[in-house]
């Protein structure tokens, strides 16, 4: 892999110091980020109780948007079911609301089909060309932890699945997800989140040659009959590795950005966790998705803004 270079003299190779810039103003976003200050507007209140069904069927209680806040509080402080239904219920008593608060069941089943509004990049109101990183990392299921695995042994190979997210590389926020099983490989899901993107991204899908695709070949790879003549992407990035090295490579192709999607993924795992509490695949699903839009509204709270300074 291009990382492994020179991974016999690395530890010659000084850490790069950085130094935040609005250190300040970062600092009181990190602390605003669990705060429990909670405000009901007069539309939700109002959109609280499920409107009337004209179909046939049963008649819901709750709307989509109080489903929708329940499981987001409950990815904001890794909460069980029962312990979300009691937050929301000491929120409305606090704040003298007549509301009724939706019980562990329901959001347990409402979970399964609720709609969750699509992620979307704050970059600008006009779709514009952005640079998309594309990372995936495996989320561990429900069920014995590693100690009890250690002490007592299992034969059963821990399940997990794998989670795809596409970051706008300018604003850091995630603008697509996808929850996929284990043995799907990433290349495959290129395209599910590119769907998921306005129409920023329609000259990737409709093959315009001038959209810029960066992916390391391996390193065994070799050029096509028509390099000489008709040099694809592929072969110009062959040919620039053969003349600079992988090193180099990365740094006139730019791929030295993907740590930035490695950090979103790191810091996905410690504020809303490496596993899947539910287990049902369309609730994970669900779980997930309200889990990014939470990472992008915190971010939308503040991010730091560093310089190099070593």
């Amino acid at each position: 892999m291009p990382f492994k270079a020179n991974a016999a003299r690395r530890h010659h190779i000084p850490k790069q110091k950085r130094k935040v810039t609005n250190w300040a103003a970062y600092d009181a976003s990190l602390r605003q980020r669990a705060s429990l200050t909670v405000w009901f507007s007069d539309a939700a209140i109002d959109g609280w109780k499920a409107a009337p069904r004209t179909t046939r069927g049963g008649q819901a209680w709750y709307s989509p948007l109080a489903i929708l806040t329940a499981l987001t509080l409950r990815a904001v402080f890794r909460l069980a079911l029962r312990q979300t239904e009691g937050l929301i219920g000491s929120i409305i008593r606090l704040l003298a609301l007549t509301l009724a608060v939706p019980d562990h069941s329901t959001l347990s089943r409402r979970a399964k089909t609720l709609d969750v509004p699509r992620l979307r990049s704050s970059s600008g109101a006009e779709p514009e060309p952005v640079h998309l990183l594309v990372d995936s990392t495996g989320l561990k299921l429900c069920g014995a932890g590693e100690w009890l695995a250690e002490k007592h042994g299992t034969k059963a190979r821990r399940a997990w699945r794998k989670l795809h997210i596409g970051m706008d590389a300018d604003t850091g926020e995630i603008v697509a997800a996808t929850l996929t099983t284990n043995d799907v490989d990433d290349a495959s899901q290129t395209g599910p989140l590119l769907d998921q993107v306005d129409s920023v991204y329609r000259t990737v899908t409709d093959g315009d040659p001038d959209a810029v695709v960066v992916v390391p070949p391996r390193a065994t790879a070799v050029p096509s009959e028509t390099a000489e003549t008709e040099p694809t992407q592929r072969d110009r990035h062959l040919q620039c590795i053969a003349e600079k090295g992988r090193i180099g490579w990365q740094k006139m192709s730019g791929y030295n950005k993907r740590s930035r999607v490695e950090a979103t993924i790191g810091r996905y795992k410690r504020v809303i966790g490496d596993g899947l509490r539910v287990r049902n695949d369309e609730r994970r699903a669900t779980e997930v998705t309200v889990a990014v839009h939470v990472m992008n509204r915190m971010l939308e709270l503040g991010r730091p803004l560093s310089i190099r300074i070593a």
